[in-house]
């Protein structure tokens, strides 16, 4: 056996083992995580964790009734402004794009993908909250749905660019105008990738805080979307920055709920795009 080849086998049986290394350190990161929530957070979980509100300070139990709730509000209104917004931007930049205009939306996109959460909270907090007088859910809701746009509108256009252009020419060729190419061909044919990328980016706000810091702030009640609005990533911030116990085993119980609603957002999309998701044809 030559030399060239001994080397060779050495230097791939050295990457294999790196890259099995990295894998194994990835993956075992991940089950940490959710070790320490399911040993931490498993403990707190209870029917009133589900069905109480917050106590006050000192008393033990108490649930956070009110913002798994507020959660479901802010990110359902942020799912409803932006899925939307991102999904016709994504179809225009897919289908009706000119190259400046274009361009400028792409990079728009882009540079929105990259700003951190905070920065959107600052000013959904100058835009919303200062007009309004006051701190609210729908503040969050603009908040997150400001960070959702971008990613729908990308996921949108990668998609549709995917899908054969034989099949646009076929439908055009027998008569069928632009749009009604667009909504019955392009977009059925692509709309596993589009449903996954919308719930994943939807997953993805779920767990943001720093927004709605600054935006729906914190309520000890039930909030609404016209005042402030406790959220699940609010409250784990405030009870895991107490100074108290039972506010400790709180936060790790809310920490569980989030991340199980998390993976389970994660888990869809990926069953959605490996089995794939028909859209009626009209």
């Amino acid at each position: 056996m030559s030399k060239r080849l001994v080397w060779r086998k050495i230097v791939n049986g050295v990457m294999l083992t790196l890259t099995g290394v990295a894998t194994f350190a990835t993956v075992s990161v991940l089950f940490v995580i959710l070790g320490c929530l399911i040993y931490q957070g498993g403990k707190s979980l209870s029917w009133n964790f589900f069905t109480k509100l917050p106590v006050p300070t000192g008393q033990e139990g108490g649930g956070m009734a009110n913002a798994i709730v507020g959660s479901l509000q802010i990110v359902g209104l942020a799912a409803l402004i932006g899925i939307p917004i991102g999904f016709l931007a994504g179809v225009y930049l897919a289908e009706f794009e000119d190259k400046k205009f274009g361009s400028l939306v792409r990079y728009v996109a882009d540079l929105l993908n990259g700003v951190p959460s905070i920065i959107v909270g600052i000013l959904a907090f100058t835009l919303v909250v200062v007009p309004m007088h006051g701190n609210s859910g729908l503040a969050g809701s603009i908040a997150l749905a400001v960070m959702l746009i971008p990613i729908v509108t990308r996921q949108t256009e990668q998609f549709l660019r995917e899908v054969p252009l034989a099949l646009r020419e076929a439908a055009l060729a027998l008569g069928a105008s632009k749009w009604k190419m667009i909504a019955t061909v392009a977009v059925p044919a692509g709309s596993k990738g589009i449903l996954t990328g919308m719930i994943l980016g939807v997953a993805r706000i779920s767990g943001e805080s720093a927004p709605l810091l600054f935006t729906a702030a914190i309520n000890q009640y039930w909030g609404g979307l016209t005042e402030p609005t406790a959220s699940l990533p609010v409250m784990i911030y405030k009870y895991a920055t107490s100074p108290f116990d039972d506010w400790h085993s709180q936060a790790w119980a809310a920490g569980l709920v989030l991340i199980g609603m998390v993976l389970t957002a994660n888990i869809l999309a990926r069953l959605v795009l490996a089995k794939g998701v028909s859209v009626p044809r009209g």
